[in-house]
């Protein structure tokens, strides 16, 4: 009986683990004796090697898959994680679509509401707190503006965890309570607090998960339901510049304010009634923070651009009422520059969801934020009625799809169970730059006296922000081109 060359003394078998059992490289070269089992019932240890070997290799690819997925959805679940990949979304229906237009209402009652500022601006200036400087008044505003952001990092842990109705409630009550107190407002200090604390707060918890709400409904068209929804923004930014307007000289502050209450309130009932989350709620790792999203180099660069371009994105609408006036335009033409704009947004806001899909959200950011940026740099030089129109419609349109889409990569950048987390921490962070973005161009033109070095500064702010999102692209995918 011809033995094996590899058997020694008593039988042993002698492996080179250079190659090991199943011929693969494993980096080193040594040698092991094995003893077959003196039991011809049990498996030999060779056998045992074989089986060790490929739990071995098993080990090491659950450790891959696990390592890539925690790359993928720094800090999320299991759970969250095996949702968000199996999870099938209605993509529309009734159900989904009535959701839609709940969140369009949502916007209609804050960011629309807060975008009709420009016109409290130049009213204020002019009648109100004519002794009060415009970088002083434009506090009020970016305290409002900023206070809808503020919150969304406590919503969106909230949503995530399941709470979403009821603080939806309260602060929807709180927003009408306070419009209808700022009408009684009469000194800076309460238009501070009521217009611009209270309010932009109670704005903030009513906005705050509405995008994470729509994102349970909508995967392959998230971005158009989006679009649709920040368009709210745009309604409420139109209509109410001209209602306030319309109302100053007719009926007077106090009772303007108390009309603007009754109407935010047929939305927000509305909202109210039609919004619904659709998933449960996940064991979502970690607190308020998730600082383990900021792993990935797309959404730290994301926040940055984020964080960036609201610096200086609201300073043409915030000023573009007071500039008009400034240089000779009638304050009865000057009060619907802010409705152009808004009315503009709108189609830039659904045109940009629209095609987002299509091509990806941070592909349709990068034009319009670039568009945005040129508007800006050109506001100041516009002398006459038509040139200001244009500009006004050219800004509005390109940032409100900006504004519009601002969330949507945001949800793209992990699990569906986080995203409430991850678009809170983000919209924290740039309502600071909302904070002092205004009052810093307040300051600029109250030293030099002209709107030229407030368009330099607001403008360079959004062509920053563009190289940055230009950059969160490049760290997503590895190269400038491509869908994202």
């Amino acid at each position: 009986m011809a033995s094996d060359p590899r058997l020694g003394t008593g039988g042993a078998v002698i492996v080179d683990v250079e190659k090991g059992l199943g011929g693969h490289d494993l980096g080193r070269r040594t040698s092991m004796t094995l003893v077959p089992s003196p039991h011809p019932d049990r498996p030999t240890s060779i056998a045992s090697l074989a089986h060790s070997e490929k739990h071995h290799h098993k080990t090491l690819a659950e450790k891959k898959e696990a390592e890539e997925k925690e790359i993928a959805y720094p800090g999320e679940t299991e759970e969250a994680i095996e949702r968000d990949e199996e999870e099938e979304f209605p993509d529309g229906g009734l159900r989904a679509w009535l959701v839609v237009a709940g969140g369009c209402s949502i916007t209609v009652a804050s960011f629309g509401y807060v975008n009709t500022w420009g016109i409290f601006q130049a009213y204020y200036s002019e009648h109100l707190m004519p002794d009060v400087s415009a970088s002083q008044i434009s506090w009020i505003g970016s305290i409002q503006y900023s206070f809808n952001f503020f919150p969304g990092l406590i919503m969106g842990r909230l949503f995530d965890l399941g709470y979403f109705r009821i603080p939806l409630f309260t602060a929807s009550c709180f927003i009408l309570i306070v419009t209808f107190l700022v009408a009684q407002c009469t000194e800076y200090w309460q238009f501070l607090l009521g217009q611009g604390f209270a309010l932009g707060m109670a704005s903030g918890f009513m906005s705050g998960p509405t995008v994470a709400v729509v994102g349970h409904w909508f995967q392959k068209k998230r971005s158009m339901a989006f679009g649709i929804v920040a368009a709210g923004s745009s309604v409420g930014g139109l209509v109410f510049p001209i209602v306030v307007s319309r109302l100053l000289p007719q009926i007077g502050f106090p009772w303007t304010m108390r009309v603007l209450g009754l109407i935010l309130m047929v939305f927000i009932v509305f909202a109210n009634l039609t919004l619904r989350r659709r998933l449960p709620p996940v064991n979502v790792a970690g607190g308020i923070l998730n600082l383990k999203a900021f792993k990935r180099q797309e959404y730290t660069l994301y926040t940055a651009a984020t964080f960036v371009a609201f610096m200086g994105l609201f300073t043409a609408l915030t000023y573009l009422n007071s500039d008009a006036v400034s240089i000779g335009l009638s304050p009865q033409f000057s009060t619907y520059l802010t409705g152009i704009a808004n009315g503009s947004s709108g189609f830039g806001r659904v045109l940009s969801g629209v095609f987002s899909d299509m091509v990806g959200p941070i592909n349709i950011l990068i034009p319009f934020n670039l568009l945005t940026a040129v508007a800006t740099f050109a506001w100041p030089f516009a002398k006459t009625e038509p040139t200001i129109i244009v500009i006004a419609v050219i800004y509005g349109f390109a940032s409100g799809a900006y504004s519009g889409l601002t969330a949507a990569p945001i949800a793209n950048m992990g699990a569906v169970g986080d995203m409430g987390r991850r678009i809170g921490m983000t919209f924290t962070l740039a309502g600071f730059a909302a904070l002092c973005g205004p009052p810093i161009s307040g300051a600029i033109h109250d030293h030099y006296q002209s709107f030229v070095p407030v368009g330099i500064y607001a403008g360079c702010s959004i062509l920053i922000s563009t190289i940055l999102l230009i950059l969160s692209k490049r760290a997503a995918l590895g190269r400038f081109w491509g869908k994202f």
